[in-house]
């Protein structure tokens, strides 16, 4: 029987990059996106010329109501789940916390972490034998703003991330008897369509550049790599991990962000 992988935010970047290479390694895959219809349909049709089933499934992560019928649509189209990537997220931009307000908080939050979380439930409904099921891989996409708050401007997305990390740990202790492994990849600045604003300016580019031990962002395809390795059978015994995929990681450098000139 085919291994059945589920990616949320799988469209584009470093989900994307994780469906290509999982296809390559014989995984049946859902493609989940929120409004990325044409890309996910591209995605779809490359990917099936690899032999492998693939679908694309529409869903709002924020949406817990989109995220049980995501779910219920896999199940029924592909078969019983045995793997889901966490790859859905947003940013919050370079903003400070005398800029938050409640609608960026809970839009954050709501996908980062509650919508991650959910995604998780639904998982572990299927594939804990505790459930019935066979057992499975939880690999949660982190960041390694999780580890020290981020470069300046990015705590609030960093305290979204380092929930995630929490969580992968305890998570991992509650279902290990049950058949399921449960990591993390922390990723550091990579190159993808989110961070265009970054990678798009010569001087801010370099200046982050800099700041990276390789010397150098990552590219999407050097992420994917290690979370479809931890999926695998060579990753048996890595539960409860969170893996750095950083580049030897990052000082915190950079322009401190100005106070706004009004308060909101």
């Amino acid at each position: 029987m085919s291994e059945v992988l589920l990616i949320t935010g799988g469209a584009s970047g470093i989900g994307a990059a994780t469906a290509r290479l999982a296809a390559r390694k014989g995984y049946d895959i859902a493609i989940n996106y929120r409004s990325r219809e044409r890309e996910a349909e591209l995605l779809v049709e490359e990917l099936k010329k690899t032999g492998v089933r693939v679908i694309a499934v529409q869903a709002d992560i924020a949406c817990p109501g989109d995220i049980e019928r995501m779910f219920e649509e896999v199940t029924e189209r592909l078969g019983v789940l045995t793997a889901l990537v966490n790859s859905a997220g947003v940013l919050s931009g370079r903003t400070r916390v005398d800029e938050a307000d409640a609608t960026l908080l809970t839009r954050l939050f709501q996908t980062n972490v509650t919508g991650l979380i959910l995604s998780t439930r639904e998982a572990v409904r299927r594939m804990s034998t505790a459930h019935g099921g066979k057992g499975g891989v939880i690999v949660n996409v982190s960041s390694m703003a999780a580890t020290i708050g981020g470069r300046p401007g990015v705590s609030l997305y960093g305290s979204s991330k380092a929930a995630v990390d929490v969580f992968t740990v305890g998570l991992a202790r509650e279902v290990a008897a049950e058949g399921i492994r449960a990591v993390a990849v922390r990723p550091g600045f990579t190159i993808t369509e989110m961070t265009a604003e970054y990678t798009n300016d010569p001087d801010r580019y370099a200046e982050i550049a800099s700041s990276i031990p390789l010397g150098r962002p990552a590219n999407v395809d050097e992420i994917a790599r290690p979370i479809v390795w931890l999926l695998s059978d060579e990753a048996s015994f890595i539960t409860g991990a969170l893996l750095d995929v950083s580049g030897g990681g990052f000082n915190i450098g950079g322009t401190p962000l100005k106070p706004p000139a009004q308060a909101h």
